[in-house]
């Protein structure tokens, strides 16, 4: 990715909130939005033809909403990293995204340098909640699940090693790969190691499926 920008599909039915997202990814030098959609399907087609890197997600959209879209989306285009961009808050909107493969979620009233960041992490292989909702969000989604669901958990991580486990609780805290680096005294680029293989082990898409796995979990 060095020297290239990262390349973002925008989609949503209004092309207002198209036009005001494209203008503050557009001010950043290593942003470029290829391509816009104005529904589920056209987000599809626009992902691959543009072999886009980010794709930013209404959740309500015509011809095929945005959650239904992010299947599709994961098959046509799985080098694309898609962030759900909604008004709608709702928590099982959220946990569909995320389960769906979804790299992130963000309400419309982020402020532009916070939708600049998530692109940016997207892009990086990073999953990314909105720091102000991201511990609201991931308390309730945990704080519902069922007991059975929380057994399973515990027993998706007990194949982990300590150390596994160790760099998994610190996702479930939402910490980067830097961060969680600072607090384990090891290296990011160690920590990210770790990261892919507790992805593999788990077979979780993302950092976000997995912090939710250690919240099950109670790590």
């Amino acid at each position: 990715m060095a020297g290239q920008p990262i390349r973002v599909v925008i989609a949503d039915d209004e092309p207002l909130i198209r036009a005001g997202i494209r203008m503050i990814l557009n001010s950043d030098e290593e942003i470029a939005v290829v391509g816009e959609a104005a529904d589920g399907r056209e987000a599809v087609e626009a992902a691959r033809a543009h072999a886009a890197d980010v794709v930013l997600l209404d959740i309500q959209m015509p011809v095929l909403d945005g959650l239904s879209a992010l299947p599709e989306l994961r098959r046509a285009a799985p080098a694309a990293r898609v962030i759900v961009l909604t008004t709608f808050g709702e928590r099982e909107n959220v946990l569909r995204a995320l389960e769906h493969g979804g790299a992130g979620f963000l309400l419309k009233d982020t402020a532009p340098a916070e939708l600049i960041r998530a692109v940016r992490a997207a892009a990086a292989g990073d999953a990314y909640l909105s720091p102000a909702a991201t511990r609201h969000v991931v308390e309730r989604l945990a704080s519902g699940r069922e007991a059975a669901r929380a057994e399973a958990a515990r027993g998706r991580v007990a194949g982990l090693s300590e150390k596994e486990r160790g760099v998994l609780a610190l996702l479930g805290e939402g910490l980067s790969n830097a961060d969680a680096g600072r607090r384990l005294h090891m290296s990011e680029a160690t920590v990210k190691t770790y990261v892919s293989r507790i992805l593999a082990k788990l077979d979780c898409d993302n950092r976000v499926q997995a912090a939710l796995l250690a919240r099950d979990a109670g790590l």
